[in-house]
């Protein structure tokens, strides 16, 4: 089941961020400065702040027999900090797809896909007409899972990951490309 995160959920989401943010990281990445971005940009705090901003969109996936948080998307409706990101994403407005984890026994399981599919929607119906992500160079399974949902590579961009600079291929999408795919799938 997927719904929209409400306001009581922050730590519930910091712990799910703990959980999933170091699948997505290289091999290479010791854990101190994978422990360190959660602190400090995955914590309770933080996500008290996502979830009272009105540019932040956050949905959740429950598990449906006991309703445990299994996965989550977290869309930043508003322009990229980064000059460089803003120079390589298409159309304006632009939406960001800050985030799109699930547990590691939910990868397959079409949790993510679907997460994926509700965050687009949402960022369309918020008026976004494109959407854009980072994703570590060496994260291929993540790169195709993207470009399943019909994102393509766009770029690079630095991304700092506690005191550590990696690389990410940014990748972007047009929502209205997307959003008449889906519709001509569903005919």
């Amino acid at each position: 089941m997927i719904e929209p995160a409400d306001c009581r959920m922050a730590a519930d989401l910091h712990a799910l961020a703990a959980a999933t943010f170091p699948l997505a990281c290289p091999p290479v990445l010791e854990p101190e400065p994978i422990n360190r971005f959660i602190s400090q940009k995955l914590s309770v705090k933080a996500f008290e702040g996502y979830l009272a901003e009105s540019q932040a969109q956050i949905l959740v996936g429950r598990e449906t027999t006991n309703g445990q948080l299994v996965g989550y998307t977290l869309v930043l409706l508003k322009e990229p900090d980064n000059p460089q990101v803003a120079a390589m994403i298409g159309p304006r407005p632009a939406a960001e797809l800050s985030k799109c984890y699930t547990l590691a026994n939910y990868h397959g399981s079409g949790l993510a896909k679907a997460l994926g599919q509700a965050a687009i929607a949402g960022a369309a119906q918020a008026g976004m007409v494109s959407m854009w992500l980072g994703v570590h160079q060496e994260n291929r399974r993540a790169q195709r899972f993207y470009g399943k949902l019909g994102f393509r590579r766009l770029g690079v961009r630095r991304f700092d990951v506690g005191d550590r600079q990696m690389d990410d291929y940014v990748m972007g999408a047009s929502l209205v490309d997307l959003n008449t795919t889906e519709t001509e799938r569903d005919r």
